[in-house]
């Protein structure tokens, strides 16, 4: 049955402009509808406030203020807001209507993602956060449900502003928490305050649904999914789905640690690290399948954002993280009711022999269970998880456990130096007592240190360049009266110093003792290559030919130039000659008769140098005559003389 016809905003229209075609969901706090705005005619969502909310005046002059903010946050992963108001008791934000459906409805359907299309979902949904988190704003509400998937594949997050316009309002004045329970960092739950890093603490939360189709924390009740989020760590998703690789594992550890401090400060730092974990997963790892997903019990009940009273002696919003009060949990997590025992009976008390029976059977129960045990399970030890602890933390740990340990160093762009990058056997794997579980502990990220390559042959550099993991850069040569010709001058980075792998080495080559350049222009061709051979150079003749002053057949230009008294070469290096064609005549135009500065004008633009002759002795402006008759030839750029009418030249 189509609920939608059954609500009364269904066919209305708001504010004479917003016509309501279709309500999309309900939440905590709004319900979302698929509207029309009359006057611009497109298709928008409208999320008007439940009626409890918009009845609170401070809560909607709170929420106005926080869209109007929001409104300028342009970015083309935020679903944008355009327009803000009231109709009677109704309160609504206009926004982008984003055909397509959610990440929650994506993990529906199909379960745990491969690591490629999680991280294609990530990536936006932290650039969104980070544009806010810069901006100054925190989501405080990050979850599938708000992340939106359009039908052309844009990424696009969801409710910015609306969720810390009421946090802001409940904290402080009602002592509630705000939020979806399995996505709610600690100190949410246990000081009410939110800061980016729980933006990005439910970010973590989100890839682990991603990566395996579970939440990392269960429960039947909402009480048991906040106490585990206090006092429990996120698993690493590899315990779920094996198939993740440890720099994955180390992604979410990172986002989802418990204490603030060991977070990355906000979705651009996460954003940062994720591309980095990105780029150091092969593609067999990046398009790992996901296993099949187990049911989530706590995954029907809570899509929606709810305000969970907290607890008394928790802080106030305005306490932040100075507080240095905590609040007081159970030892333990919260139980269900269990049956009453029942009334104790006068009546049908056993015989001793039936007693002295049963309990022997019970023993032997207990006997036949505890060998059964050893035998499966006894014997083994779980392997407790230490991912991103110390070492010194690690090897406690699995001692206590009564494991032996052995360290294996490697590198490591995402896990910081000193903690431990993955474990072998992993985390939940049994192990027989005393055996062995090897760590794997951070170096920091790969080094390779340049090697000192000077006075060495260019070629030799370049090997052992190479074999130091560097690559080789820009290469230049300087003149050197020291170091041989062919032979390192220099590098940059210089020798000695410690640089990322792959980093570009540029190289100074020297090109021997300096050599004067011979000018050669207007020299025959063989008479230039002989000139230039003897004196070191290599001659190469240039395939095109150009018109020149010099004669037909002889050297038109070189390069390098010799025109230059200080121009210098090295022994080897090439000279280029171009042949001349020999001048370029040209048709002299006729301008006999003509006034002087036409005629002036016409050589000139067809390419002559001009020489005026005028007569002594009343002089005229009329050409009289021209050196070289219209008609005739002459070499481009050569002079042509005129004269002009009158007496006595």
């Amino acid at each position: 049955m189509d609920t939608t016809l059954q609500d009364p905003l269904v066919g209305q229209e708001l504010d004479g402009r917003y016509r309501i075609e279709a309500r999309i969901a309900v939440g905590g706090m709004a319900t979302v509808y698929r509207a029309v705005d009359t006057r611009l005619d497109r298709v928008l969502a409208l999320k008007v406030m439940h009626q409890s909310l918009a009845s609170d005046a401070a809560f909607v002059e709170r929420f106005i203020r926080e869209a109007k903010s929001v409104a300028r946050l342009a970015h083309a992963n935020v679903v944008a807001v355009y327009d803000q108001g009231t109709d009677g008791s109704h309160v609504y934000l206009a926004m982008e209507y984003v055909s397509g459906c959610t990440l929650r409805d994506v993990l529906r359907g199909r379960g745990a993602l491969r690591p490629r299309a999680a991280l294609d979902i990530l990536e936006p949904v932290l650039a969104a956060l980070g544009a806010a988190h810069r901006a100054g704003f925190v989501h405080r509400d990050m979850k599938p449900e708000n992340v939106l998937i359009g039908d052309d594949g844009r990424v696009k997050v969801a409710d910015f502003g609306l969720v810390r316009a009421v946090d802001t309002n409940t904290s402080a004045s009602t002592g509630s928490v705000l939020g979806t329970v399995s996505y709610l960092a600690p100190e949410q739950i246990e000081y009410g305050t939110a800061d980016t890093r729980a933006d990005v603490y439910a970010c973590g939360v989100v890839l682990y649904e991603m990566l395996t189709g579970a939440k990392p924390h269960g429960g039947s009740t909402p009480a048991q999914v906040l106490y585990q989020h206090l006092n429990e760590d996120v698993p690493p998703p590899s315990a779920l789905a094996p198939g993740v690789a440890p720099e994955l594992d180390a992604l979410v550890a990172s986002a989802t640690a418990r204490a603030v401090e060991g977070r990355p400060a906000d979705a651009v730092a996460l954003l940062s690290t994720a591309r980095a974990v990105r780029a150091a997963l092969t593609d067999a790892q990046l398009d790992a399948v996901p296993p099949q997903a187990k049911e989530d019990l706590s995954a029907g009940s809570e899509n929606r954002t709810a305000v969970i009273p907290r607890p008394a002696g928790a802080v106030d919003d305005q306490d932040q993280f100075h507080h240095t009060s905590r609040l007081e949990l159970p030892l333990e997590p919260p139980r269900q009711e269990g049956h009453r025992r029942g009334g104790r009976g006068g009546r049908g008390r056993l015989p001793r022999r039936a007693i002295v029976t049963i309990a022997a059977a019970v023993l032997l129960a207990i006997a036949l269970g505890i060998g059964v045990w050893y035998v499966s399970a006894g014997q083994f030890t779980e392997v407790p998880p230490v991912l991103r602890k110390t070492q010194a933390e690690a090897e406690k740990k699995l001692h206590g456990a009564g494991l032996e340990v052995k360290v294996v160093n490697e590198f490591s762009d995402v896990i910081p130096k000193g903690k431990v990058i993955g474990s072998k056997p992993g985390p939940g794997d049994r192990v027989r007592d005393s055996g062995t579980v090897t760590i794997r502990v951070s170096q920091g990220p790969p080094r390779a240190e340049v090697p000192n390559v000077v006075g060495m042959p260019l070629a030799e550099a370049k090997r052992k360049i190479a074999d130091q993991g560097l690559t080789v850069g820009k290469v230049t040569g300087s003149f050197s009266s020291e170091t041989a010709q062919g032979s390192v001058l220099s590098t940059s980075p210089r020798p000695d110093s410690v640089r990322r792998p792959e980093t570009p080495v540029s190289i100074v080559v020297s090109k021997g003792q300096p050599i004067d350049i011979p000018d050669v222009v207007g020299d025959s061709v063989d008479e230039a290559r002989s000139t230039l051979e003897d004196a070191g150079f290599k001659v190469k003749i240039a395939e095109r030919q150009v018109f020149s002053e010099e004669d037909k057949g002889s050297v038109a230009e070189q390069s390098p130039s010799a025109d230059d008294e200080d121009a210098k070469g090295a022994k080897g290096d090439t000279v280029t000659l171009t042949v001349s064609k020999g001048a370029q005549m040209v048709e002299v135009p006729d301008v006999t008769g003509m006034n002087v500065d036409d005629a002036k004008a016409e050589l000139e633009d067809a390419g002559f140098e001009v020489d005026v002759k005028k007569a002594l002795l009343f002089p005229g402006d009329t050409v009289r005559d021209q050196s070289v008759e219209g008609g005739d030839e002459a070499p481009k750029g050569s002079t042509i003389t005129i004269r002009t009418k009158g007496g006595v030249f």
